[in-house]
């Protein structure tokens, strides 16, 4: 069987330094390790639409603005393929068949749904669209035979939704569709990123994010407003790490040679983490020196950004031509799908020949 990845993001802005450590950059190792057949990753459109279908245009000008963040990242256009999800119109058709093996209730009791419905206050009245989310999801993930999905933590209820609907399905109607399995980042830091705020999640929405796009001096503004320890006030004071975005943000990206480079009085985080519990370290110092591997990090990411926005026609280019072989794949899928379901009627040669042959006798 071919290893296949399967991964996205929602075009609702641009991408931030949460995507990066969540996804982003372990999606860039997987691609460049050379482990995988093929990789999709997808600018799910259509997903962002179930609940910003009264504002399309937002959708519409974001999906540059992500295309530009994954490029920036180091997805290669060579390597993977990089699509829109509306130009795949086989996805919409796979959701409608699994409807009818997924239940309100089923849908009801999804954390993630539940909490996203939450965070929206859809309480009172769910877009249709956005309820069967897992639905979708589980049509773009079947469509290309994926076997990993690399996602963050918070996807995990909607990747065992996928799994029912796969077994289901293979159960019903004969082993057609592959399981897929989540692939977490190996850094728990990089599970949940909080905000710069100390929100529990970074988000567009709550605008605590720190964005990839961002130049030098507003990445370094950010980080130096970053929530820390409220209690710390003196630089004598002992310190908090639970709960303080700043150590959280170094446990996300720094390494040994960050401390070489930038914090040579420290061999690791380890030593820094002890200093600043004890008293005697200020809030200043560590901040400065989170900007510091932060700039490291994203530095590379401005430049080659930078590039690509000089030829747009070219990443619209590498969308289209991705979004033809996203389709090619995902029709191969759907004719499957319709084969065991058997509702292929015209290819079905023996049900023509039977009802032939059925109705000559007569």
């Amino acid at each position: 069987m071919e290893k296949i990845i399967l991964t996205g993001d929602r075009p609702t802005g641009k991408l931030h330094v949460g995507h990066y450590v969540g996804s982003l950059k372990r999606r860039v190792q997987l691609q460049n390790s050379g482990e995988y057949d093929k990789i999709f990753i997808m600018i799910a459109d259509a997903q962002a639409l179930t609940d910003n279908a009264d504002n399309p245009e937002k959708i519409r000008q974001n999906i540059i603005e992500v295309a530009l963040d994954y490029l920036s990242c180091g997805l290669d256009p060579e390597k993977t393929t990089i699509f829109i999800q509306s130009q795949v119109p086989e996805l919409c058709e796979l959701s409608f068949y699994y409807m009818n093996l997924v239940t309100v209730s089923r849908l009801q009791r999804n954390p993630t749904v539940k909490s996203e419905i939450q965070m929206r206050n859809f309480e009172t009245s769910i877009p249709v669209g956005f309820f069967t989310y897992p639905i979708s999801q589980a049509s773009d993930i079947t469509a290309f035979k994926a076997t990993t999905v690399p996602v963050g933590e918070d996807q995990l209820p909607m990747l065992e939704q996928t799994k029912e609907i796969v077994r289901r399905f293979n159960a019903v109607y004969g082993e057609t569709l592959v399981e897929p399995e989540i692939l977490l980042p190996d850094n728990k830091a990089c599970l949940r990123l909080p905000g710069i705020d100390g929100k529990a999640k970074m988000s567009k929405s709550l605008g605590n994010c720190i964005y990839l796009s961002e130049d030098a001096e507003e990445v370094r503004k950010k980080v130096m407003s970053m929530y820390t320890d409220p209690e710390h006030i003196k630089v004598s004071d002992p310190g908090k790490i639970e709960g303080n975005t700043v150590f959280t943000y170094l446990d996300a990206f720094c390494t040994d040679e960050h401390f070489k480079k930038y914090l040579p009085e420290y061999n690791n985080l380890d030593e820094l983490k002890a200093h600043y519990q004890r008293g005697g370290l200020g809030d200043v110092k560590v901040k400065k020196f989170l900007n510091s591997v932060l700039q490291e990090e994203l530095e590379p990411i401005r430049a080659r950004r930078k590039e690509y926005e000089k030829d747009i026609a070219y990443v619209y280019e590498i969308l289209k031509k991705g979004s033809e072989v996203a389709q090619a794949k995902a029709a191969q899928t759907l004719a499957e799908v319709k084969a065991a379901m058997k509702i292929n009627y015209f290819e079905d040669k023996d049900l023509i020949a039977e009802h032939i042959k059925k109705y000559s006798e007569k």
